[in-house]
């Protein structure tokens, strides 16, 4: 068993420049004061950088952070916050999962070309722009082979800002209907669609001295508007790190994707030196493409508070337990439906049915332990 870990202070850190939701605020609050309380450790709320902190601070971003913002609030490695540190922005989002068009295509500096031949054949076919000349070139080489293709914008979340083309006409369209700033800032990632397709989870969390490690699948549920969105996670745990997941895989198409997710993270940390993370989620999609055939790849990575980091917590109290089970199945779920009651046991998140936007209801719970249900 590790050593009790060093009294610390645990804080939220509200790194991201864009507007998060009044539930992504309520999970990061939660996930840092459930943290402070497995720990053992305070909680001392909202980070404030004009005041320095009272004790040696640990903190939750809702942003994977750069190696300059991490230098400055003095996290020098991952038993410092439960997220990640790159050395570039850009690394963070999911346009370093595929190569651009051509040598000649832009990119923002410290971009590695190499990281593409790294990741042939752990990802989907497809390719990163940061101008609507690199999106044509790519979308065009994609449309080749038959099918439609995906544009996703670097900046989104939960299945937001994706575009579907059939043809270089629609393409075109969806090029010409993105911000020319954001798309030079942030890119775009033109990828083969898959049909029929669902998403598995693959990550680990390195907390407090203790390591787990999940295989799951996503949820996906309507929204308001009757869109299929993002709806949480389940997922099956065990003590250790990914290389230890082969024991909860239960077929092939589970193995392949636990490879792979394997693969993208010794990649990165290959492709860009200085890389960390407390916490490594990576979303790999099994689907069809447009012959019929079976197609598997991961989607993106994240490192930072994700829509799975509530079952990653429930999880870890279980561990905690002075009798510690070999594997949990714990489970994060959102919905839209103002009629939806959390089940009895579920630590509840968010819940709002007046909510005007997003999910009215978020809530975690242990499901199974040791393959008996909770």
């Amino acid at each position: 068993m590790p050593p009790p870990p060093a009294p610390r202070t645990v804080y939220t850190l509200r790194a991201c420049t864009q507007p998060r939701s009044r539930h992504e605020r309520a999970s990061q609050d939660w996930v840092a004061r459930r943290l402070a309380s497995l720990c053992g450790w305070a909680y001392g709320g909202a980070y404030e950088t004009r005041s320095a902190p009272a004790w040696h601070p640990y903190f939750v971003p809702d942003e994977t952070l750069d190696l300059e913002q991490a230098t400055r609030l003095g996290i020098q490695g991952e038993d410092d916050l439960f997220g990640g540190v790159v050395p570039h922005a850009f690394v963070a989002s999911k346009v370093i999962t595929h190569g651009v068009p051509d040598t000649a295509s832009p990119v923002p500096r410290g971009w590695s070309h190499a990281l593409a031949n790294r990741l042939d054949g752990a990802v989907l076919p497809g390719f990163t722009a940061f101008d609507a000349g690199a999106i044509a070139t790519a979308g065009q080489q994609l449309l080749a082979h038959g099918g439609r293709v995906r544009v996703k914008e670097a900046q989104a979340r939960g299945g937001h800002g994706q575009h579907l083309a059939a043809d270089a006409c629609s393409l075109r369209r969806i090029a010409a209907e993105l911000d020319p700033e954001a798309l030079h800032r942030h890119g775009v990632v033109i990828e083969q669609h898959l049909d029929e397709a669902a998403t598995c989870s693959v990550g680990e969390i390195r907390v407090a001295g203790r390591r787990l490690a999940y295989l799951g699948i996503q949820h996906e549920v309507t929204d308001r508007h009757g869109r299929a969105v993002y709806g949480g996670s389940s997922l099956r745990v065990l003590e250790g790190g990914m290389d230890t997941l082969g024991a909860l895989a239960r077929n092939d198409g589970e193995r392949a994707a636990i490879a792979m997710a394997r693969r993208y993270d010794a990649a990165v940390e290959a492709a860009y030196p200085g890389f960390f993370a407390s916490r490594r989620n990576y979303d790999v999609v099994a689907g069809l493409d447009a012959r019929g055939q079976r197609r598997c790849g991961v989607l993106e990575q994240s490192w930072r508070v994700g829509g799975a980091s509530p079952a990653e917590l429930v999880a870890l109290a279980a561990f905690l337990q002075p009798h510690r089970p070999a594997a949990v199945e714990a489970t994060c779920r959102e919905s839209h439906d103002p009629a939806h009651v959390p089940p009895t046991g579920a630590d509840t998140l968010f819940h709002d049915p007046e909510a005007a936007h997003g999910p009215v209801i978020k809530y975690a719970r242990v499901e199974g332990i040791d393959g008996h249900p909770a």
